[in-house]
């Protein structure tokens, strides 16, 4: 009798213990929405908080400057990656006040200058977030906001100084770096910046992505976004060019910079969406793993279905 009744109870611990789990894997799916910015801002210490602003604005057709689909791409890759990690993604219509629960921030926008004015971002970097800018976001405009993006990641592009082609560079070689993990050599259309502002002798930078770009993309005369007399003379010489960068700053904050993904399609590049979460996860501190952070490789109508995605999200005023 005793036997029997063991056995009768066992199926139901099992499935009392199942039910349990399931509510707590479920809650902790919830408690990641990756729009879920007061429950990432009252999460605990132990946990990873990741903040990526996406411009609202995109740049012609669908497909270009899609920032707010590609952070919804990168915020639940880290997801799948680090169960220990919470990425929220805003778009710029509904920027983020309070940066004091930071422990990255990320931003992708057309022109980076509200970033680096952000007075709310320059404290959090102060007191060790990391700082990454993508694309469009990492031009700001030379005096304050320069400056501070020195200081956050160690170079920026600047207008009258750096270029902005479209071109499609080789990447050949990566070096021996955290956020260079994984990476294999290739090629990919884009319009990759180059020529940025780094700071003095490149102290603290690691060039990730460098390629000698041809003479055709850049302007011997002076012109805002297209040449100077300066690149043109780097370019002529076959010096290489950089367009990712790790930055280690000297109060022990990380920064990361890349030039590319105008083209929301670049993503299904594996070398180019695994440097981008690499970057991410570097800034936040995060151990990376010796193949890089893995992410799924998204098919046309994953990218299609981000940028639908992230369409709602901005009307939504998230």
């Amino acid at each position: 009798m005793k036997h029997k009744q063991n056995t009768t109870r066992l199926p139901l611990a099992i499935l009392a213990i199942a039910a349990q789990l399931a509510g707590l894997l479920s809650s902790g799916a919830a408690e990641r929405d990756i729009f879920g910015y007061e429950a990432q801002r009252t999460s605990p210490d132990s946990v990873t908080k990741i903040v990526f602003i996406g411009d609202a604005g995109t740049h012609g057709p669908p497909g270009n400057h899609e920032f707010v689909a590609a952070f919804v791409l990168m915020a639940r890759a880290l997801h799948d990656a680090y169960p220990n990690v919470h990425a929220v993604v805003h778009s710029s219509n509904n920027w983020p006040k309070d940066f004091s629960h930071a422990d990255a921030i990320i931003v992708g926008l057309n022109h980076g200058e509200r970033a680096g004015k952000d007075a709310a971002i320059g404290k959090a970097t102060k007191r060790g977030a990391g700082f990454m800018a993508v694309h469009f976001g990492v031009e700001v405009n030379a005096g304050v906001a320069g400056q501070n993006y020195l200081n956050w990641m160690g170079g920026y592009f600047e207008t009258g100084w750096s270029v902005n082609p479209w071109w499609v560079p080789e990447f050949k070689s990566f070096p021996d770096h955290p956020t260079a993990r994984g990476l294999k050599p290739f090629t990919l259309r884009d319009e990759w910046y180059y020529h940025m502002r780094f700071t003095k002798d490149m102290k603290g930078v690691t060039p990730i992505f460098s390629a000698v770009p041809p003479m055709s993309t850049v302007r011997k005369e002076k012109s805002a976004r297209g040449g100077n007399p300066d690149v043109y003379k780097a370019v002529s010489e076959g010096k290489p060019q950089h367009m990712a960068w790790a930055y280690d700053r000297p109060d022990g904050g990380r920064g990361f910079g890349f030039t590319g993904m105008h083209l929301h399609s670049c993503h299904a590049n594996d070398s180019f969406r695994t440097c981008l979460l690499n970057g991410a996860a570097w800034v936040a501190k995060l151990r990376i793993p010796k193949d890089g952070v893995s992410s799924k490789t998204p098919s046309e109508t994953d990218l299609k279905a981000q940028v639908e995605e992230a369409i709602a999200v901005v009307k939504s005023g998230k």
